[in-house]
Protein backbone atom coordinates (compact mmCIF):
# COMPACT_ATOMS: atom_id res chain seq x y z
CA UNK A 1 0.00 0.00 0.00
CA UNK A 2 1.20 3.59 -0.58
CA UNK A 3 0.33 4.81 2.47
CA UNK A 4 3.62 3.34 4.25
CA UNK A 5 1.86 0.36 6.39
CA UNK A 6 3.13 -3.09 6.56
CA UNK A 7 2.17 -5.76 3.47
CA UNK A 8 0.22 -8.34 4.98
CA UNK A 9 2.09 -10.81 2.35
CA UNK A 10 5.46 -11.94 4.50
CA UNK A 11 8.55 -12.88 1.96
CA UNK A 12 8.75 -16.71 2.12
CA UNK A 13 11.73 -17.48 4.21
CA UNK A 14 15.55 -19.38 2.17
CA UNK A 15 15.21 -22.84 2.42
CA UNK A 16 17.59 -24.21 5.49
CA UNK A 17 20.72 -25.39 4.33
CA UNK A 18 22.73 -28.30 5.26
CA UNK A 19 25.99 -27.26 7.16
CA UNK A 20 27.98 -30.05 5.47
CA UNK A 21 27.23 -30.81 2.28
CA UNK A 22 28.37 -34.45 0.71
CA UNK A 23 28.63 -34.96 -2.77
CA UNK A 24 29.80 -38.03 -4.21
CA UNK A 25 32.15 -38.69 -6.90
CA UNK A 26 34.09 -41.19 -8.94
CA UNK A 27 38.08 -41.45 -8.14
CA UNK A 28 38.73 -41.62 -11.39
CA UNK A 29 37.94 -37.98 -12.20
CA UNK A 30 40.84 -37.00 -9.51
CA UNK A 31 44.54 -36.98 -9.52
CA UNK A 32 46.79 -39.81 -7.61
CA UNK A 33 47.68 -37.82 -4.81
CA UNK A 34 49.70 -39.92 -2.22
CA UNK A 35 50.91 -43.65 -3.25
CA UNK A 36 52.52 -46.28 -1.77
CA UNK A 37 56.57 -46.17 -2.95
CA UNK A 38 57.48 -49.51 -4.95
CA UNK A 39 60.38 -51.77 -3.93
CA UNK A 40 63.06 -49.65 -6.11
CA UNK A 41 61.82 -46.54 -5.20
CA UNK A 42 62.72 -46.99 -1.16
CA UNK A 43 65.74 -48.64 -1.47
CA UNK A 44 67.21 -46.03 -3.67
CA UNK A 45 65.71 -43.02 -1.17
CA UNK A 46 68.54 -44.58 1.14
CA UNK A 47 71.94 -42.42 0.66
CA UNK A 48 74.13 -45.32 2.09
CA UNK A 49 72.90 -47.90 -0.16
CA UNK A 50 73.11 -45.60 -3.35
CA UNK A 51 77.04 -44.96 -2.10
CA UNK A 52 77.48 -48.61 -1.43
CA UNK A 53 76.26 -49.48 -4.77
CA UNK A 54 78.93 -46.47 -6.51
CA UNK A 55 81.43 -48.47 -4.54
CA UNK A 56 80.62 -51.89 -5.42
CA UNK A 57 80.83 -50.78 -9.69
CA UNK A 58 84.11 -49.12 -8.80
CA UNK A 59 85.06 -52.57 -7.16
CA UNK A 60 84.05 -54.67 -10.11
CA UNK A 61 85.51 -52.33 -13.06
CA UNK A 62 88.56 -52.33 -10.44
CA UNK A 63 88.95 -56.32 -10.51
CA UNK A 64 87.85 -56.57 -13.67
CA UNK A 65 90.95 -54.22 -15.15
CA UNK A 66 93.84 -55.34 -13.34
CA UNK A 67 92.72 -59.46 -14.17
CA UNK A 68 92.70 -57.77 -17.74
CA UNK A 69 95.90 -56.07 -17.39
CA UNK A 70 97.55 -59.06 -15.73
CA UNK A 71 100.42 -57.38 -13.73
CA UNK A 72 100.70 -57.49 -10.08
CA UNK A 73 103.35 -54.43 -10.31
CA UNK A 74 101.13 -51.99 -12.33
CA UNK A 75 97.71 -52.28 -10.60
CA UNK A 76 96.63 -55.58 -8.21
CA UNK A 77 93.54 -56.71 -8.39
CA UNK A 78 90.96 -55.90 -5.85
CA UNK A 79 90.94 -59.58 -4.31
CA UNK A 80 94.47 -59.57 -3.78
CA UNK A 81 94.38 -55.96 -2.28
CA UNK A 82 91.61 -56.94 -0.23
CA UNK A 83 93.79 -60.08 0.58
CA UNK A 84 96.92 -57.95 1.45
CA UNK A 85 94.54 -55.74 3.88
CA UNK A 86 93.42 -58.53 5.73
CA UNK A 87 96.74 -59.86 6.59
CA UNK A 88 97.69 -56.39 7.62
CA UNK A 89 94.98 -55.62 9.84
CA UNK A 90 94.85 -59.51 11.17
CA UNK A 91 98.88 -59.24 11.71
CA UNK A 92 98.44 -56.12 13.72
CA UNK A 93 101.07 -54.00 11.32
CA UNK A 94 97.86 -51.81 9.49
CA UNK A 95 96.36 -51.21 12.91
CA UNK A 96 99.81 -50.03 14.61
CA UNK A 97 100.70 -48.05 11.44
CA UNK A 98 97.39 -46.55 11.79
CA UNK A 99 97.25 -45.45 15.06
CA UNK A 100 100.65 -44.05 14.79
CA UNK A 101 99.24 -41.57 12.19
CA UNK A 102 96.24 -40.94 13.76
CA UNK A 103 97.95 -40.28 17.10
CA UNK A 104 100.24 -37.60 15.53
CA UNK A 105 97.76 -36.05 13.67
CA UNK A 106 95.31 -35.52 16.49
CA UNK A 107 97.71 -33.26 18.20
CA UNK A 108 98.69 -31.14 15.17
CA UNK A 109 94.85 -31.21 14.35
CA UNK A 110 94.08 -30.09 18.21
CA UNK A 111 96.69 -27.46 18.17
CA UNK A 112 95.72 -26.27 14.85
CA UNK A 113 91.83 -25.63 16.28
CA UNK A 114 93.56 -24.29 19.12
CA UNK A 115 95.92 -21.33 17.26
CA UNK A 116 92.70 -20.68 14.90
CA UNK A 117 90.63 -20.38 17.44
CA UNK A 118 93.16 -17.71 19.34
CA UNK A 119 93.37 -16.14 15.80
CA UNK A 120 89.34 -15.61 15.40
CA UNK A 121 89.16 -14.41 18.29
CA UNK A 122 91.44 -11.64 18.04
CA UNK A 123 90.15 -11.23 14.81
CA UNK A 124 86.63 -10.29 16.06
CA UNK A 125 87.47 -7.94 19.10
CA UNK A 126 89.40 -5.52 16.93
CA UNK A 127 90.12 -4.33 13.50
CA UNK A 128 93.72 -4.55 13.99
CA UNK A 129 92.92 -8.55 14.84
CA UNK A 130 90.88 -8.34 11.23
CA UNK A 131 93.51 -6.73 9.27
CA UNK A 132 96.17 -9.23 10.86
CA UNK A 133 94.18 -12.43 10.20
CA UNK A 134 93.18 -11.49 7.12
CA UNK A 135 96.97 -10.88 6.54
CA UNK A 136 98.09 -14.16 7.99
CA UNK A 137 95.44 -16.10 6.00
CA UNK A 138 96.68 -14.08 2.48
CA UNK A 139 100.43 -14.80 2.71
CA UNK A 140 99.68 -18.57 4.46
CA UNK A 141 97.02 -20.42 3.28
CA UNK A 142 98.16 -21.13 -0.54
CA UNK A 143 101.34 -22.11 1.00
CA UNK A 144 101.18 -26.17 1.19
CA UNK A 145 102.06 -26.93 4.09
CA UNK A 146 104.45 -29.51 3.04
CA UNK A 147 106.83 -26.92 1.53
CA UNK A 148 107.40 -25.98 4.84
CA UNK A 149 108.74 -29.64 5.69
CA UNK A 150 112.62 -29.28 5.11
CA UNK A 151 112.28 -25.90 7.49
CA UNK A 152 110.32 -28.35 10.04
CA UNK A 153 113.16 -30.69 9.44
CA UNK A 154 115.90 -27.85 10.28
CA UNK A 155 114.16 -26.54 13.36
CA UNK A 156 112.50 -29.07 15.13
CA UNK A 157 114.41 -32.60 13.85
CA UNK A 158 113.33 -36.26 12.32
CA UNK A 159 110.44 -36.65 14.47
CA UNK A 160 107.21 -35.69 15.84
CA UNK A 161 107.81 -32.38 16.28
CA UNK A 162 108.47 -31.80 12.34
CA UNK A 163 104.98 -33.62 11.40
CA UNK A 164 103.33 -31.74 14.21
CA UNK A 165 104.37 -28.06 12.91
CA UNK A 166 103.18 -29.24 9.26
CA UNK A 167 99.94 -30.08 10.52
CA UNK A 168 99.54 -27.10 12.65
CA UNK A 169 100.05 -24.99 9.50
CA UNK A 170 97.55 -26.95 7.21
CA UNK A 171 94.61 -27.06 9.89
CA UNK A 172 95.08 -23.24 11.18
CA UNK A 173 94.11 -21.73 7.99
CA UNK A 174 91.69 -22.92 6.98
CA UNK A 175 89.64 -23.03 10.32
CA UNK A 176 90.34 -20.01 10.88
CA UNK A 177 89.33 -18.20 7.80
CA UNK A 178 86.12 -20.23 7.86
CA UNK A 179 85.61 -19.46 11.79
CA UNK A 180 85.83 -15.52 10.84
CA UNK A 181 83.41 -15.82 7.53
CA UNK A 182 80.97 -17.76 9.60
CA UNK A 183 81.26 -14.73 12.85
CA UNK A 184 81.27 -11.80 10.17
CA UNK A 185 78.04 -13.46 8.67
CA UNK A 186 75.81 -13.33 11.46
CA UNK A 187 72.92 -11.11 11.08
CA UNK A 188 73.01 -7.77 13.01
CA UNK A 189 69.27 -8.55 14.27
CA UNK A 190 70.69 -11.85 15.96
CA UNK A 191 73.18 -9.49 17.34
CA UNK A 192 71.41 -6.85 18.44
CA UNK A 193 69.05 -9.37 20.28
CA UNK A 194 72.24 -11.34 21.93
CA UNK A 195 72.78 -7.41 23.24
CA UNK A 196 69.36 -6.27 24.11
CA UNK A 197 69.54 -9.70 26.34
CA UNK A 198 72.63 -8.25 28.42
CA UNK A 199 74.87 -10.98 26.47
CA UNK A 200 78.53 -9.86 26.88
CA UNK A 201 81.92 -11.67 26.21
CA UNK A 202 81.99 -15.76 26.33
CA UNK A 203 78.28 -15.62 27.00
CA UNK A 204 77.52 -13.55 23.86
CA UNK A 205 80.07 -15.65 21.40
CA UNK A 206 78.78 -19.11 22.77
CA UNK A 207 74.79 -18.22 22.89
CA UNK A 208 75.15 -16.46 20.05
CA UNK A 209 78.13 -15.93 17.34
CA UNK A 210 78.79 -20.27 17.48
CA UNK A 211 75.40 -21.50 16.83
CA UNK A 212 74.59 -19.06 13.60
CA UNK A 213 78.03 -19.49 12.51
CA UNK A 214 78.37 -23.43 13.06
CA UNK A 215 77.58 -24.44 9.30
CA UNK A 216 81.02 -22.16 8.34
CA UNK A 217 82.59 -23.87 11.63
CA UNK A 218 81.74 -27.10 10.51
CA UNK A 219 82.97 -26.62 7.07
CA UNK A 220 86.30 -25.46 8.19
CA UNK A 221 86.60 -27.86 10.80
CA UNK A 222 85.99 -30.61 7.32
CA UNK A 223 88.55 -28.79 5.41
CA UNK A 224 91.01 -28.51 8.16
CA UNK A 225 90.85 -32.58 8.64
CA UNK A 226 90.98 -33.37 4.65
CA UNK A 227 94.40 -30.87 4.85
CA UNK A 228 95.83 -32.42 7.77
CA UNK A 229 95.26 -35.97 6.87
CA UNK A 230 96.93 -35.50 3.75
CA UNK A 231 99.73 -33.52 5.04
CA UNK A 232 100.26 -36.29 7.51
CA UNK A 233 100.39 -39.09 4.84
CA UNK A 234 102.75 -37.30 2.45
CA UNK A 235 104.95 -36.37 5.18
CA UNK A 236 105.46 -39.51 6.07
CA UNK A 237 106.12 -40.82 2.18
CA UNK A 238 109.06 -38.28 2.49
CA UNK A 239 110.68 -39.14 6.45
CA UNK A 240 108.08 -41.40 7.90
CA UNK A 241 109.42 -42.13 11.27
CA UNK A 242 108.50 -40.31 14.12
CA UNK A 243 108.25 -41.92 17.72
CA UNK A 244 110.22 -44.36 17.04
CA UNK A 245 108.07 -45.85 14.33
CA UNK A 246 106.37 -45.19 10.95
CA UNK A 247 102.86 -44.39 10.08
CA UNK A 248 100.72 -45.48 6.70
CA UNK A 249 102.21 -43.11 4.77
CA UNK A 250 105.79 -44.81 5.48
CA UNK A 251 104.10 -48.33 5.27
CA UNK A 252 103.16 -47.47 1.70
CA UNK A 253 106.78 -45.94 0.72
CA UNK A 254 108.64 -49.56 2.63
CA UNK A 255 106.29 -51.52 0.46
CA UNK A 256 106.54 -49.78 -2.75
CA UNK A 257 110.77 -50.01 -2.11
CA UNK A 258 110.11 -53.70 -1.51
CA UNK A 259 107.99 -53.93 -4.50
CA UNK A 260 105.14 -55.37 -2.51
CA UNK A 261 102.30 -53.39 -4.70
CA UNK A 262 99.43 -55.50 -3.07
CA UNK A 263 100.72 -53.82 0.21
CA UNK A 264 100.79 -50.31 -1.30
CA UNK A 265 97.32 -50.76 -2.38
CA UNK A 266 96.04 -52.08 1.03
CA UNK A 267 97.86 -49.09 2.59
CA UNK A 268 96.08 -46.78 0.20
CA UNK A 269 93.00 -48.18 1.01
CA UNK A 270 93.14 -48.12 4.34
CA UNK A 271 93.95 -44.54 4.28
CA UNK A 272 90.74 -43.75 1.97
CA UNK A 273 88.30 -45.85 5.03
CA UNK A 274 89.59 -43.78 7.67
CA UNK A 275 88.50 -40.85 5.86
CA UNK A 276 85.64 -42.18 5.15
CA UNK A 277 84.94 -43.06 8.32
CA UNK A 278 85.61 -39.72 9.78
CA UNK A 279 83.41 -38.25 7.22
CA UNK A 280 80.44 -40.16 7.94
CA UNK A 281 80.72 -41.62 11.59
CA UNK A 282 82.01 -38.35 12.64
CA UNK A 283 81.62 -34.85 10.58
CA UNK A 284 77.83 -36.55 9.63
CA UNK A 285 76.81 -36.93 13.10
CA UNK A 286 78.30 -33.78 14.39
CA UNK A 287 76.17 -32.25 11.67
CA UNK A 288 73.18 -34.17 11.52
CA UNK A 289 72.88 -33.41 15.59
CA UNK A 290 73.76 -29.64 14.63
CA UNK A 291 73.15 -27.58 11.85
CA UNK A 292 70.05 -30.14 10.12
CA UNK A 293 68.53 -30.20 13.50
CA UNK A 294 68.56 -26.48 14.21
CA UNK A 295 67.19 -25.86 10.40
CA UNK A 296 69.89 -24.14 9.33
CA UNK A 297 70.49 -27.09 6.70
CA UNK A 298 68.25 -29.27 4.51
Amino acid sequence: MSDGTVNSRARPLPAARAEIVRQAEEAKHFSVVEKPLSGFEKLYNQAWLRKLFILVILGLLWEGYGRSLNNALLLPTLGATLGALWHGIFSGVLLERAWTSIHVLLVGYAAGILLAALLTALAISSRIGTDFLETMTSMFNPLPAIALLPLALIWFGLGTGSIVFVLIHSVTWSVALNTHSGFSSVSTTLKMVGRNYGLRGPAYITKILIPAAFPSILTGLKIGWAFAWRTLIAAELVFGVSSGSGGLGWFIYENKNLLDIANVFAGLLTVILIGLAVENLIFRVIERHTVRRWGMQS
